[in-house]
């Protein structure tokens, strides 16, 4: 990888993506400690921060939740409406008639998931408003008594909130522009490094040392145990990411005039975790949402929200098996968006091709469709192990836990960093493919 980044650098041409992405990020980032006028950072931070809603959406953030910065909201509304259009795309036939129209279809329906994003962004920014109502201090006269400058401070936070979270949406579709990656998952990359970073650098100059002189090095042993859990959840998931199943194809051969075509032999690649992390993305948001309102309402210790927190919270008796299957659901969900037999059966029929052995039509997309779903299951239960059990050792162990492992770092976050750094690596090597390809047919 870094072999592809140095080349990169060799390329006026990707340089100048290069040092445009990072720059944006710089943008996205310095944006993640302007603080919030009217806002006590400090009760921020020890108080309302610290539950498992909270900390997950300050994990994504890169912290700019937890201080309340003008990026508290993150990219996270965007997210959510990108989930809810892929839902109703499927529902609506206005929606997927768009969907197949093209470039003029995408822009459209690109349209409609920004101002969904803005609406999901206000929505969102009230309830995190509420949720700080006992941080916020009055931006003109300092008194909490007096009413008018109260509900002047908090519309104040409402409309930063929603135009620091449309700033983000724009810095990512400036990235996925006129960068190098996709934008989306670049900030959602950099706010958990940043998170994971802040973590252990905490551990590392507070927790342990502490911990030393009071002559325990248990934590020193629970640091290097959390840096080998992580190389050993790299290495899988960089396994199962590149894994495919290659389905062979063979092209018959034809006369057209006096020359003969076809012939050739190629491959469909079916990838093993064709999904990425979108199912467990879609699981979470499902399941977190409940809790959200809970949150934002203050309905933390009422009848419902306690049986919510005892059975459906991060750490309740029910949350481990209802991911499992949901993630399994949605990863189902997801292939049939991602890949149609039946089209591609299609396709290969119209173009001479044909599986060896397997009848072209209906036995053709019958065989597509059994091996993926069969490979959809197997990266199902990857993701499913992948986004369970590691997190539930590093939230259940108090020694992961003492050191901030526990709620600032998931298998999740890991698997969301290697993708998108695999993305990274491959976008790069494409475009410089393309160069290299430019330079050769002059």
């Amino acid at each position: 990888m870094f072999q592809t980044i140095k080349n990169a650098f060799l390329s006026p041409d990707i340089r100048k993506k290069m040092l445009i992405t990072f720059a944006l990020i710089l943008v996205y980032r310095i944006g993640c400690f302007v603080p919030i006028p009217g806002l006590d950072s400090a009760s921020i931070f020890a108080g309302v921060s610290q539950t498992d809603f909270t900390l997950m959406l300050s994990a994504i953030t890169g912290s700019a939740f937890t201080y309340g910065t003008i990026f508290a909201l993150g990219i996270v509304p965007f997210i959510n409406s990108f989930i809810i259009m892929q839902l109703l795309t499927l529902i609506i036939p206005k929606l997927e008639k768009l969907s197949k129209e093209g470039e003029e279809g995408r822009k459209k329906l690109t349209q409609y998931t920004r101002y969904a994003a803005v609406l999901l962004a206000l929505i969102q920014a009230i309830g995190v408003m509420f949720l700080w109502k006992d941080s916020i201090i009055p931006v003109f006269t300092g008194d909490a008594e007096n009413q008018t400058d109260m509900v002047f401070t908090m519309i104040l936070i409402v409309i930063i909130l929603v135009g620091g979270s449309s700033l983000v949406m724009w810095l990512a579709e400036r990235i996925t522009e006129y960068g190098i990656g996709n934008g989306t998952s670049l900030i959602i990359f950099i706010g958990i490094i940043s998170s994971l970073g802040t973590s252990i650098w905490g551990a590392m100059t507070g927790t342990i040392p502490a911990e030393i002189e009071a002559g325990d090095t248990s934590g020193l042993w629970y640091l290097l145990g959390f840096l080998l859990l992580v190389v050993l959840l790299f290495f899988i998931i960089v396994f199962v990411d590149m894994a495919d199943r290659k389905i062979q194809v063979q092209y018959a051969k034809q006369v057209k005039g006096n020359k003969m075509y076809g012939g050739q032999s190629t491959h469909i690649p079916l990838k093993v975790n064709a999904s990425g992390v979108m199912p467990i993305i879609f699981a979470s948001s499902l399941i977190m949402f409940p809790q959200m309102i809970i949150q934002f309402g203050g309905w933390e210790d009422t009848q419902f929200g306690l049986v919510w927190a005892e059975w459906l919270g991060t750490n309740g008796n029910l949350y481990a098996p209802i991911m499992f299957i949901m993630i399994i659901f949605f990863a189902y969900f997801y292939a049939q968006i991602q890949f149609n037999p039946d089209d591609v059966a299609r396709m290969l029929q119209q173009n001479g091709g044909f599986l060896p052995g397997i009848r072209p039509g209906r036995a053709t997309s019958d065989y597509l469709r059994k091996i993926n779903n069969r490979l959809t299951l197997f990266g199902a239960l990857f993701l499913a192990f992948i986004a369970l059990i590691p997190t539930l050792i590093l939230q259940q162990v108090p020694g992961f836990r003492n050191l901030g492992f526990g709620n600032a770092f998931s298998a999740t976050g890991l698997l969301i960093v290697v993708s998108v750094a695999l993305e990274f690596q491959k976008q790069l090597e494409s475009q410089l493919l393309v160069k290299n390809n430019k330079g050769f047919l002059k």
